[in-house]
C-alpha cells in the first residue's frame, strides 16, 4: 500500500522509497544530473517540449553531451552517474551495458576492463542494486563489423542480455538473425528496440525472427489486436518508456499512452527511464506522471512495478 498511497499523495520522495526495476536505460544518458554537475561542473538540462525528429535529439545530444565524455575516464563517470541516479530513485534492478563499439573505444579492447568498470562503479555507488549487464548494438552497423566486435563478448558470463537499438529502418531485422542465434546459445536474454517508430507487424516479425524475450518500446503493437494477443500469449515483455515516447512525438499525450491498453489486454509491461538526462524520466517520475495523467490506476501501476521485479524465464522456443 505504500506505493499506492505515495502515488495518490503525489509524493515523489515516497515513491522513490519503493523498490522498482529499470530494464530500459541507456547509461550514457541515464545519469544523475546533480552528480555530473558536482563532479564535472556540467549542468545538463532536459528538454521540456516534444521534439519533431530524431535529428533534434541528436542536436541536443551534441550540444549538451558532445565529446566531453568520450574518453575512458568520461565513460566511467557516466557509468557512476547512472548508478547514482538509480540509487536515488529507489531502483533495485538495473539493466545497463556498453555498446560493442565502446569496447575498443574506451576499454582498450579488453572485455575484463569493461566489466570491471561497471562492477567497480556498482560496488562503489550502489552495491545493493542488482546489476544486469547488457551487450548493446546499433542497428545501422554492418553485420560483419558487429560479429567481429561481439567475438570479444562471447563466452563472458558477466553479461545478462543483448539489445539492438538505433534507427529501426536502417536495415532488415532478418540481418541480425545469426547474431541472435549465437546470443541465444550463449544463454543471453534476447532484447531489441522495435515498435517505437515502426509498425505492429514490425514488432511481431522481430520477435519471431530473433526469438526475442523482451522488446524495448513495442508500443506500435497497440495498432493490431492480433499482435497484442501474440505478445500476451507468448509472454513477451515490453519495457516501455512513456516520457520518451511523448517527447519524441510518438504519442500525443501520456493520458492516451498505449501502455494502458497493452497492460489491460494481458501484455507483460514494465516502465523504464530510457534517457534520464534528456527526458527527465527517472522511473519514479514515470509512475507518477502516468497516474496523474489518468493513464493508469494506482493499483495497476503497483502491479506493473511488482511485475518488473520478477524474474522471467525464456518464454518460448521454436
Amino acid at each position: 500500500m505504500e506505493f499506492i498511497d505515495a502515488l495518490k499523495q503525489g509524493s515523489l520522495a515516497d515513491i522513490r522509497k519503493c523498490p522498482k526495476a529499470d530494464l530500459h536505460n541507456h547509461f550514457v544518458l541515464g545519469g544523475n544530473r546533480s552528480f555530473l554537475k558536482e563532479h564535472t561542473g556540467r549542468d545538463i538540462q532536459p528538454i521540456t517540449q516534444p521534439l519533431h525528429s530524431m535529428d533534434e535529439m541528436h542536436a541536443w545530444n551534441a550540444q549538451n553531451i558532445g565529446d566531453y565524455f568520450n574518453s575512458p575516464e568520461g565513460r566511467r563517470m557516466l557509468i557512476k552517474a547512472t548508478f547514482a541516479q538509480a540509487k536515488e530513485d529507489g531502483v533495485t534492478i538495473l539493466e545497463i551495458g556498453e555498446d560493442v563499439w565502446g569496447l575498443g573505444e574506451f576499454f582498450h579492447g579488453n572485455i575484463e576492463e569493461l566489466v570491471e568498470a561497471f562492477e567497480t562503479a556498482h560496488k562503489e555507488i550502489a552495491p545493493e542494486i542488482e546489476l544486469r549487464l547488457q551487450i548493446g548494438m546499433s542497428r545501422h552497423c554492418d553485420i560483419a563489423y558487429l560479429e567481429e566486435c561481439l567475438s570479444h563478448f562471447w563466452g563472458c558470463k558477466a553479461f545478462y542480455s543483448i539489445d539492438l537499438y538505433g534507427d529501426e529502418l536502417a536495415q532488415p531485422i532478418e540481418n541480425f538473425k545469426s547474431i541472435y542465434r549465437r546470443a541465444k546459445a550463449e544463454g543471453l536474454r534476447l532484447k531489441a528496440h522495435v515498435g517505437e517508430w515502426g509498425t505492429a507487424d514490425d514488432v511481431r516479425r522481430a520477435v519471431e525472427c530473433l526469438e526475442l524475450d523482451e522488446v524495448q518500446h513495442g508500443i506500435a503493437a497497440v495498432e493490431d489486436p492480433s499482435v497484442i494477443r501474440f505478445l500476451a500469449d507468448n509472454h513477451i515483455r515490453l519495457n516501455i518508456t512513456p516520457s520518451s515516447n511523448y517527447l519524441l512525438g510518438r504519442v500525443k499525450d501520456l493520458k492516451s499512452h498505449p501502455i494502458a491498453e497493452l497492460y489491460r489486454n494481458g501484455v507483460d509491461v514494465t516502465i523504464g527511464s530510457d534517457d534520464v538526462l534528456i527526458f527527465d524520466s527517472d522511473v519514479s517520475r514515470e509512475y507518477l506522471r502516468l497516474y496523474q495523467s489518468g493513464c493508469l490506476m494506482p493499483e495497476e501501476l503497483d502491479n506493473i512495478r511488482k511485475n518488473g521485479l520478477k524474474m522471467r524465464n525464456k518464454p518460448w522456443s521454436y
